[in-house]
């Protein structure tokens, strides 16, 4: 297959056969005698000698003759010693048959006899064919694979519209030693496949021809052994080839049409072995690819694994999507190059329509994510509508579904040059925001963007012969290839800047954190205080490094009560210990003013209105000196006295609505009573399993259990899913505070 190729990332163009020069061998007149057997009309030959002894062999003679002579001129007096001879034999050799060709477009008739095709045959009569010379220009080069030695196809030869079969023709005569064997290298570059025939019979073929039409794939090195040399030395051999190519190539190849550059005949082993440094050659020209494929597969890897860190930055997820199809685009082409299991119509598919449409949208993306851009709020909408047109336009400018005529193709192929100036216009506005915004991040992106641009009319590029894939070193590299590279050392240096800053906040994030900490550890009262009557113990676990729950315990001098308010703000971590914060801060405001739980509920609720989300449960008891409790609720658990759930009717949090009917009760408490408030922490406690600790076990802890740190460790040890809290208090006479005092204060000590 010929180089038909889209805007990079594109379907990949076939690889040159960059092989020396070979000079073509001059015909040497015969005599009259030696055509006696050729039919009387006129017909043009090829002459080609393979000769057995050469210029080369003459000079190894006299050069050995000589240094012979030197040897025994200086070993006069020595005795003779024999010498070890090794025999060589030059003259093996390949000659690309230029011309003269002869060429007709169509397909050959049958022979009725033998279903062979007519134009196939030696007898068939092609002198009013049209004559072709294969012999490319001095300074030629193929427009879209790049390499030397390139011959425009027939499109340039008066054949602007012609797709479909034709037929090429040459008739040579081979000088050869008797029963030399000969081989023939199919042509490197050709649009699209091929059969080939020496005398009227097939030697082989490119492509599928089992079918009605003709599978395409893209070209590789072939070599076909032909017949042997005559006895005499020399033989007349008629060779045909047999073209096919898509109506597609019209379209997508600069200069399409049959074969560019010529076949080559030779001596067996000459061909096999000019066949293997073509493969060598095409094998070294894709070598990078595969390291490609894997590096790209890497940094999507890299890229995805760096979500997990920060889900909210969509720009990871983008660069992992971009490179993963750029992985796909560079496996597909060593799979195309280097094989025959993906044929030309089913590559362009997945590659040209697909892969290349998603590439615009994944590159155009990663970059409106990276600089984090807003606006033009409309422009990944436009995004998601033009690339599907382009993969639409693009499927039937190549008509990859065989439906359209040549004609209305290249209308499409100018649709499709529209939407890519769109698409591209669409990638440069991202950039050109991302310089305003992000300053020397933007101006990064630009030695990349200018290769996207080139990239993408590379196909036009080529139809104007300017050259946009090089061979250094025999690597095939294109305008794409530095893109992708140039993008990838782009990327390296803004992730290492992001990381470096990521570092940064981090760092910060983790001071905060430390800080907020500590504001809460001096916000939390003590785990064990002692008032008149009343001994209280506390515990507090956070499921995060910030927790939601809240307590105060604040006693009251003027009259000996205690004030308990524990509260559960909606989340967790350094946003949660904020709004605990403010909660904190407006019970402590409030509570100079008054000691009636509801009217501290409803103070801690106006504060809560009108901040979004910020929401709370909230718990408020006074304990009166003669043990008399009142009680407020905000949709808090409920206490547990000796154990058992009080039944406190329900209501809504704090911060949800500005006339909200707040719970209330009033009971006593006996000496020797306990009451225990906890947070929902305990109850959805959660096991490997994913089964909750429950209202049961709760229950049943409660009942057994006394100290409020082994209500807690409990629960944790069940599996923590929220913050903990427990605060235990016990009435008790002065004596038992005594007793219960010291016990603590030993418990302490161990």
């Amino acid at each position: 297959m010929g180089n038909h190729t889209h805007p990079d990332p594109v379907w990949f163009p076939k690889i040159a056969t960059r092989r020396a020069p070979i000079s073509r061998v001059d015909p040497s007149p015969f005599p009259a005698a030696s055509h006696s057997h050729l039919p009387s009309r006129p017909r043009l030959h090829t002459f080609i000698s393979i000769p057995q002894e050469t210029l080369l062999i003459r000079r190894l003679v006299c050069t050995s003759l000589l240094a012979l002579g030197c040897a025994a001129a200086l070993a006069q007096s020595s005795p003779a010693t024999p010498i070890s001879t090794q025999q060589i034999s030059i003259g093996r050799s390949v000659v690309a048959l230029y011309g003269p060709w002869k060429f007709h477009p169509g397909d050959s008739p049958l022979v009725p006899a033998t279903h062979a095709p007519l134009w196939a045959t030696p007898a068939f009569d092609d002198a009013s064919w049209e004559t072709v010379d294969l012999t490319p220009e001095a300074g030629s080069f193929d427009p879209v694979a790049g390499y030397s030695g390139f011959v425009p196809g027939w499109t340039r030869r008066g054949h602007r519209n012609l797709w479909g079969y034709a037929w090429y023709r040459i008739h040579v005569r081979v000088v050869a030693p008797p029963g030399e064997k000969l081989a023939l290298s199919g042509p490197a570059d050709i649009d699209d496949v091929y059969e080939l025939f020496s005398n009227g019979n097939l030697v082989g073929s490119f492509g599928d021809f089992s079918h009605s039409r003709p599978t395409v794939y893209f070209t590789q090195p072939m070599m076909f052994p032909v017949s042997a040399a005559a006895n005499s030395g020399a033989l007349d051999m008629v060779i045909a080839v047999r073209v096919w190519m898509e109506s597609f190539t019209l379209s997508t190849t600069p200069d399409a049409g049959g074969m560019h550059t010529a076949p080559m005949l030779g001596e067996l082993s000459a061909i096999t072995a000019e066949n293997q440094m073509r493969w060598l050659e095409l094998l070294r020209a894709y070598a990078p690819r595969p390291v490609e494929t894997v590096l790209f597969v890497i940094i999507a890897i890299v890229a995805f694994s760096l979500t997990l860190f920060d889900r909210s930055d969509r720009a990871y997820l983008w660069t992992g999507i971009a490179f993963l199809i750029s992985s796909a685009i560079t496996a597909f082409s060593v799979i195309g190059s280097w094989t025959q299991w993906i044929g030309y119509r089913t590559g362009n598919v997945i590659v040209d329509v697909f892969l290349y449409g998603s590439s615009w949208i994944a590159w155009t993306m990663v970059w409106w994510a990276w600089f984090r851009l807003s606006r033009p709020a409309w422009l990944p909408r436009a995004l998601a509508v033009l690339t599907p047109l382009c993969m639409v336009s693009i499927l039937l400018a190549e008509n990859l579904l065989f439906i359209l005529s040549p004609g209305m193709t290249t209308a499409l192929h100018d649709a499709t040059i529209v939407l890519r100036i769109l698409l591209l216009s669409l990638f440069i506005l991202v950039v050109v925001q991302g310089i305003r915004l992000r300053g020397l991040a933007g101006w990064l992106v630009v030695p990349p963007a200018l290769c996207v641009c080139i990239s993408t009319f590379t196909s036009e590029l080529g139809v104007l012969h300017i050259r946009t894939i090089w061979f250094p070193f025999g690597v095939q590299v294109t305008i794409g290839d530095l893109s992708r590279f140039l993008m990838i050392g782009t990327l390296g240096v803004l992730l290492l800047q992001r990381l470096l800053t990521s570092v940064r906040e981090q760092r910060r994030l983790a001071l905060d954190i430390k800080q907020a900490q500590e504001v809460q550890q001096v916000i939390l009262p003590q785990p064990r205080s002692v008032f008149p009557g009343l001994i209280v113990e506390s515990e507090y676990r956070p499921a995060l490094d910030v927790g939601g729950d809240f307590f105060q315990i604040i006693p009251h001098a003027s009259d000996g009560s205690l004030l308990i308010v524990a509260g559960d703000v909606t989340g967790k971590g350094l946003k949660a210990g904020m709004l605990v914060a403010l909660l904190v801060g407006a019970m402590r405001s409030t509570v100079e003013a008054t000691n009636d739980p509801r009217a501290i509920l409803e103070a801690l609720n106006r504060r809560l209105l009108g901040r979004g989300d910020a929401h709370a449960t909230c718990l408020v008891l006074r304990i009166a000196a003669d043990g008399s409790v009142s009680l407020a609720n905000a949709g808090h658990m409920p206490p547990y006295l000796n154990g058992d759930p009080l039944p406190v009717d329900g209501a809504l949090p704090l911060g949800l609505s500005p006339a909200t009917d707040f719970s209330s009760m009033r009971f006593n408490l006996a000496e020797g009573d306990r009451l225990v408030l906890i947070s929902d922490g305990i109850v959805e406690a959660t096991d490997a399993e994913h089964h909750l600790y429950g209202f049961d076990r709760t229950h049943q802890l409660l009942r057994t259990t006394a100290s409020a740190s082994a209500i807690a460790a409990t629960a944790q040890s069940w599996g923590q899913e929220d913050d903990i809290s427990v605060i235990s208090v016990t009435r008790t006479t002065w004596e038992g505070h005594l007793d219960r005092l010291s016990g603590l204060i030993s418990q302490s000590g161990d």
